[in-house]
């Protein structure tokens, strides 16, 4: 579940950030950096989990969850961070 999961907030916030760079979407000045900035820190703590599940002996299946679970966290965030922000009716109105 947590693949599925993470596969559905991501499209999710693709769309909230995509739909924000058309105007549609209400996203701060920065959201566009944050977009690039937060893609290595965060593929980084996955790899770590990761590596680290995978010396502990860890079976395969525990070594991806250990590596989905910091991405997972990190879509969340974003996802419901973006939702709240909600679509941007002032300015499409004129």
């Amino acid at each position: 579940m947590t693949f599925w999961t993470l596969m559905a907030e991501t499209q999710a916030v693709m769309a909230y950030r995509i739909m924000g760079m058309a105007g549609l979407w209400a996203v701060t000045g920065t959201e566009n950096t944050r977009m690039v900035d937060e893609k290595g820190p965060a593929f980084a703590e996955a790899m770590v989990a990761g590596n680290r599940a995978m010396m502990s002996g860890k079976r395969p299946d525990q070594v991806a969850m250990a590596a989905m679970l910091p991405l997972q966290r990190r879509t969340a965030s974003n996802n419901k961070r973006l939702a709240r922000r909600g679509p941007n009716f002032l300015k499409m109105g004129g």
